[in-house]
């Protein structure tokens, strides 16, 4: 099973990651969060700097977890999506040959699930984009890639509220 968090920036999609990890009843996956920090040390562009040799990474290392078993990542191909469409950096025409690549990558995700931003303030952690258009425009973003990919997508869901909600939301859904 492939399971993927999507959403913006500074919604908890790590945390909830992180939190999934802690079930037996997950005991059996590979849990994978961005590698932001590191990269960044290694001089890849990050954010709205981001280029498409970047953005190239952040693909790579998606489609690498789409080669596990079982997995539950935070971050999606949709995510890698949406921010090479708000780079700065990258040309129309690269971003454009990009997200259709991208996304035929779409269609290996048993489940996604879209944690909203409503509500949720961002928090700054040195890395992430703290700009609340920028934010705002990634999450429209991912949103319209979303609702123009569902014929790729298998479970689509959104789930919102604390931790614990999120989790019981994640294992009802998969129960169901």
């Amino acid at each position: 099973m492939k399971i993927g968090l999507c959403g913006t920036m500074s919604v908890g999609k790590t945390t909830l990651v992180n939190a999934l990890r802690e079930l037996d009843y997950f005991k059996n996956y590979t849990f994978r969060t961005e590698r932001s920090k590191e990269l960044m040390a290694q001089g890849i562009p990050l954010n709205t700097d981001s280029t498409l040799k970047g953005q190239t990474v952040f693909l790579a290392e998606r489609t690498s977890e789409l080669m596990c078993e079982n997995i539950i990542t935070d971050r999606t191909v949709i995510d890698v999506m949406a921010f090479a469409h708000a780079s700065k950096s990258m040309n129309y025409l690269d971003k454009e040959a990009f997200k259709t690549y991208a996304k035929e990558f779409i269609r290996e995700y048993d489940y996604i699930f879209y944690i909203s931003p409503s509500g949720i303030d961002i928090e700054d952690n040195g890395i992430r984009e703290t700009d609340a258009e920028y934010r705002k425009t990634i999450d429209y973003t991912i949103g319209h890639i979303i609702s123009n990919n569902k014929q790729f997508i298998k479970n689509y869901h959104e789930i919102s509220g604390s931790t614990e909600e999120r989790v019981q939301q994640i294992v009802n859904y998969i129960d169901s």
